[in-house]
């Protein structure tokens, strides 16, 4: 099968596309590469840098499915510059699956977020439950979401709304709340944890990628579908990670009120099994640091990088 896979030269796309490759797909990997391209090259690899949001520079001559990963991923991203984040996570999806629909493309996975839901004190968070969420980020998913199974009659439609991703991938990222404070905690000797009682919900970066793969080998489950197997709060993820580091924590104020936790018994129902957790993520990282694999590089923060390196979004930051 030949997958276009948008976002591929990102965090999840640099592990989901050897993953594919392996599995003896072709892929097209496409990506503006503002944080680089980590991608080994092969010969059933073809890398394209290009701007999602221009159609023009889309090829979709000969794909039979595509995985729309790109996004400007998290909040603080997002409302770097709104506009920006509505024209690539909403616009250049609404673009992407018009022209997959008329080229006759047949299969669509869609990366959304389970942050779609906003604050929920429900226990158990479900697929059928209001989507409210409350960032710019957050809305252009929901937004995406709905582009996207407005095509429903026409090609197998798959949404995946996965939970905080932890975990390596050559391009790393160290903004999200199990690798940021297990890096916190290797390269400053002491965690601090703001607030620490949000609870989140979390998937390990082999499980999520490897869901893909099996929607991909499973086009008979459509629809929605929550990906997060572990609802820890941060507090406890600090103290997961102290206990294999042996490091103090503080904890201080926050102002982020987002806590929310998700059921994926319907992700189950498939027969889709995660293999990974939240400690063999910290586990990993804390050997990779060690053996001088992964450093605390500015690059592995999205923020700090685009601040200082994407042109686009300087003015707004």
């Amino acid at each position: 099968m030949h997958v276009f896979v948008t976002g591929a030269c990102g965090y999840k796309g640099s592990v989901l596309v050897p993953k594919l490759i392996a599995a003896g797909h072709r892929v097209t990997a496409f990506d503006i590469m503002w944080f680089g391209n980590h991608l080994t090259p092969h010969p059933d690899l073809k890398v394209v840098q290009g701007d999602v949001r221009d159609p023009d520079q889309i090829d979709l001559t000969g794909v039979d499915a595509i995985i729309h990963l790109s996004s400007v991923a998290n909040d603080p991203c997002g409302d770097l510059d709104p506009k920006l984040t509505w024209e690539i996570s909403c616009l250049a999806t609404m673009q992407l699956a018009d022209r997959a629909q008329r080229m006759g493309i047949k299969r669509f996975i869609y990366a959304s977020s389970g942050s779609v839901y906003g604050v929920k004190e429900e226990e158990q968070v479900t697929e059928d439950l209001e989507l409210l969420p409350i960032s710019e980020y957050n809305k252009t998913k929901m937004c995406g979401e709905r582009i996207v199974l407005s095509y429903k009659d026409d090609m197998v439609v798959q949404i995946v709304r996965p939970a905080t991703v932890c975990g390596f991938s050559p391009r790393m990222r160290l903004d999200v709340s199990v690798n940021l404070l297990t890096m916190a905690a290797l390269d400053k000797g002491k965690i601090t944890v703001f607030g620490g009682e949000q609870t989140r919900p979390n998937i390990h970066i082999d499980d999520i990628t490897d869901l893909y793969l099996f929607l991909l080998d499973n086009p008979e489950h459509t629809g929605v579908f929550n990906a997060g197997f572990e609802n820890i709060s941060i507090l406890d993820i600090a103290k997961m990670v102290a206990e294999e580091l042996d490091c103090p924590i503080e904890v201080t104020p926050s102002n982020d009120p987002r806590s929310y936790r998700v059921n994926s018994d319907r992700l189950l129902a498939t027969g889709f099994r995660p293999k990974k957790t939240v400690h063999d993520a910290i586990k990993e990282i804390i050997g990779l640091y060690r053996q001088g694999v992964l450093k605390n590089d500015e690059q592995w923060h999205n923020l700090k990088w685009m601040q200082s390196e994407v042109t686009e979004v300087r003015g707004a930051a």
